[in-house]
């Protein structure tokens, strides 16, 4: 591999890290602020954090606070006295949603611990309109070939649902015509390959919601059709960017396709067996919450990946941390970046930040001709990539 690029920080005013600790957390704090009927204390906390995040500097957790041995060891002492945006960008945003819990008592001890600051806004997700129209697609989806659903479900999936489950079979030329393709890079014929007769998947999930959902049925259906013997789905150990899942929303994911009837029920029933006797099992490792790459993964976690069939990477935050949240040039390859990971990997991503590798030349000069650098961040390009 060619010199390794910096880590990305957000010092650049204009730049996407900056944009999303100048702007995006100071709206998070207000966003949450309106969420609950919080008291006067953590009203005086949320107000510190805003002037803190946004032109103080990292200081150091109370001797005391749950979890602090675990920050202490990702690298906190470091960063004391720093700014926020002189930093890494990816630690500085987990610091962010960590103090945010402390300011809202999350952590407890008091009548506030173990509340999720950002339910209200996942649970509005789970029960719109938008969700049922989905859920409803499932009838349609269940008379197609099992090929068909499979690959509905694999683009369910990618996209995060946003495209209805017809998704692209109904034009499956459509993204060969386009001269900016939506995929970026496709290796969906690897992942098959992978899938088909896999002992153990791991999945590790991103965000709650209708994202969550067409994972869940994904596996409900490599389960239900003997692809996958297994399924571990990994989640947040705490919630974690404001809509990253957590054990409770796979719950209520559940539940709110078990009483979806039709297609979306059986796949709700599915799921709950499989909990039951053991093919769908939950991890929630507390380095799921790490400013970490996966590069730095403890041991345990470490073997339990290594003895997977095929892990797969959901979402735009597991791709920055599977492949180093670094000034890659687009085409640095991804077999080469992914050397770390302790087995077969895969990731599905929808494009929401600035990393990205291995691009084609001909797909980065088409990309970059037709948007500039508006595809790296706007949500309307994805991609499947494995290393075997």
């Amino acid at each position: 591999m060619s010199a390794i690029p910096p880590v990305l920080l957000s010092d650049e005013p204009g730049s996407f890290p900056y944009s999303v600790l100048a702007e995006r957390h100071p709206a998070i704090v207000g966003q949450v602020r309106e969420a609950f009927p919080y008291g006067p204390d953590q009203h005086r906390a949320l107000d510190t954090l805003l002037e803190n995040c946004t032109k103080g500097v990292i200081e150091p957790l109370p001797a005391d606070a749950p979890g602090r041995d675990l920050w202490t060891d990702w690298g906190m002492d470091e960063h004391i006295g720093r700014s926020w945006f002189d930093i890494p960008w990816l630690w500085s945003e987990s610091w962010f949603y960590r103090r945010l819990l402390d300011a809202v008592g999350y952590f407890g001890p008091g009548p506030w611990q173990g509340v999720d600051p950002f339910r209200p806004f996942k649970l509005a997700e789970l029960e719109s309109p938008e969700t049922d129209e989905e859920l409803a697609a499932l009838d349609d989806l269940a008379d197609r070939p099992a090929e068909e659903q499979a690959e509905a479900l694999l683009h369910g999936s990618l996209w995060g649902n946003r495209a209805d489950l017809g998704f692209r079979l109904s034009d499956g030329d459509a993204e060969a015509r386009a001269a900016v393709p939506a995929l970026v890079a496709d290796d969906s014929a690897a992942l098959r390959t992978l899938l088909d007769g896999a002992d153990t998947l791991c999945l590790v999930a991103d965000n709650a919601g209708r994202e969550l959902v067409p994972d869940l049925l994904l596996i409900a259906h490599l389960l239900a059709r003997g692809r996958v013997r297994r399924a571990v789905l990994h989640v947040k150990s705490h919630p974690y960017y404001v809509s990253d899942a957590t054990t409770a929303d796979v719950v209520d994911a559940l539940r709110r396709l078990t009483r979806a009837g039709g297609a979306a029920a059986g796949y709700g029933r599915e799921l709950w067996a499989a909990m039951a006797d053991g093919r769908l099992t939950l991890r929630a490792h507390p380095f799921s919450c790490a400013p970490l790459p996966y590069e730095a993964m403890p041991d345990d976690l470490r073997a339990e990946l290594a003895g997977a069939t095929l892990t797969v990477l959901k979402g735009d935050l597991n791709y920055r941390r599977l492949v180093g949240d670094r000034r890659w040039p687009p085409t640095t390859p991804f077999a080469e970046v992914t050397a770390h990971f302790p087995g077969p990997v895969a990731a599905l991503r929808t494009l929401k930040s600035d990393v990205i590798t291995g691009l084609t030349p001909a797909t980065e000069a088409a990309l970059v001709a037709a948007e500039g650098q508006r595809w790296r961040t706007g949500g309307t390009h994805a991609l499947i990539q494995v290393r075997p």
